[in-house]
């Protein structure tokens, strides 16, 4: 348990943003989700409409330090890959 004020605060502050990374990995992963089943689904407009939304919020979670870039790169180019086979 914190004992001085300054690490009780840091306590409060490391359960706020923890909630907060959890809420956007969750909307990620949701966003993923969406492509792979318009990909599923044959729809190529679906897929690219629902590529489109998930590339920005990937991108965000890169930038706020949730995932690494790498895997940002490696999820966009097998997202496009797949919804590019679509024909």
């Amino acid at each position: 348990m914190a004992n001085s004020n300054q690490a009780r605060k840091r306590a409060r502050q490391a359960i706020k943003r923890r909630n907060h990374n959890m809420g956007m990995r969750s909307a990620l992963r949701t966003s993923i989700k969406q492509v792979i089943s318009a990909i599923d689904s044959g729809d190529r407009a679906t897929a690219q409409a629902a590529y489109q939304a998930a590339v920005p919020k990937i991108d965000n979670a890169v930038n706020k330090g949730l995932i690494h870039k790498n895997k940002a790169a490696r999820h966009k180019a097998r997202l496009n890959t797949r919804v590019q086979a679509l024909a």
